[in-house]
């Protein structure tokens, strides 16, 4: 009554010179380390704005702000392990 038509899932091999995977390894690592430190300034900087509003007596939105930054760090620092988790 039913056909079942089922193939094999492709697995193709990875054929990139390896100059190429070099040099894109390079780039993502010089991002990986522009991203780190894009989090760490975006922390001083947050706390230096919040040091700053508190002398002052103002209420601000830093929390919100700190918890983006935070958030940004994360998706940084487990982006390379989260992309090698789904494809491997």
């Amino acid at each position: 009554m039913f056909t079942l038509l089922a193939a094999a899932v492709p697995d193709p091999q990875r054929n990139a010179p390896a100059a190429l995977t070099d040099k894109i390894d390079l780039v993502l690592g010089i991002a990986a380390w522009v991203g780190t430190a894009a989090g760490v300034a975006g922390v001083l900087v947050t706390g230096a704005m919040m040091a700053i509003s508190v002398k002052r007596g103002e209420s601000s939105e830093h929390m919100s702000r700190l918890g983006m930054v935070l958030g940004g760090c994360v998706l940084v620092a487990t982006a390379g392990p989260l992309v090698q988790f789904v494809f491997n």
